[in-house]
């Protein structure tokens, strides 16, 4: 889990849905479990405490948005000055996001991840020309493999290694079309296979192995 302190009364949070299980949180329980859903947000408030020194005092203004790979959360602490609460809210551009802590924060976080899930759903992919992948290795021949077989000129690419397995982290520019690039991702995944686990994930728990140039660095080095 990322956690940026804003300011002096605000910390954003962006915690994975892997990030989630693996603190023992059921990804729907979290949604639709008052006590579970609450336990976690407090989980997070104690290691924003921890490691930002923030302290919980009076309201809270609460802002979430449901991503793709996980959930982006600001916490805004307000002030109570002679009787009444002052709050230094970041702007929105989406009112519906401004989210009181009264609300239940079930409800809260289901609201957003159900409008999330239907803009996914119905996107019909991506609309910029740009790609990023994550292709997982179980051996890492294979991946020695692909750097004698694959030429990443033009393409951003990061070796690392999580849970036994190694991982190539894949960011195509927009001097590739999209043709081009599916027709490169496909001569990848000959070699590997693509990852369920996001790369906020690995960055976090993982080990970096090559941080830049992956693939050019291992085929340097391993025949």
């Amino acid at each position: 889990m990322e956690i940026e302190r804003i300011n002096e009364s605000t910390v954003k949070f962006f915690i994975t849905y892997k990030d989630i299980e693996d603190r023992g949180f059921d990804r729907d329980e979290v949604w639709y479990n008052r006590e579970r859903g609450e336990e976690l947000f407090f989980e997070m408030i104690n290691e924003a405490h921890d490691q930002e020194n923030f302290e919980i005092e009076g309201p809270l203004w609460i802002q979430v948005q449901a991503l793709d790979q996980g959930m982006e959360i600001v916490v805004t602490r307000g002030q109570i000055t002679d009787g009444n609460v002052k709050l230094e809210i970041p702007v929105s551009q989406n009112k519906s996001d401004d989210i009181p802590v009264d609300d239940n924060i079930v409800d809260m976080l289901d609201d957003q991840f159900k409008s999330t899930q239907k803009s996914r759903h119905t996107s019909g992919g991506q609309d910029s020309e740009e790609l990023e992948i994550v292709i997982a290795f179980a051996d890492f021949e294979d991946l020695i493999s692909l750097s004698h077989a694959f030429d990443a000129k033009g393409v951003q690419n990061e070796i690392y290694f999580f849970e036994n397995k190694y991982y190539l982290y894949l960011m195509f520019d927009n001097q590739y079309s999209e043709e081009q690039q599916d027709d490169m991702v496909s001569h990848v995944l000959e070699y590997g296979q693509e990852s369920d686990v996001s790369i906020f994930r690995i960055k976090e728990y993982g080990k970096t192995i090559v941080g830049e140039e992956g693939l050019s660095v291992i085929k340097s080095n391993f025949s």
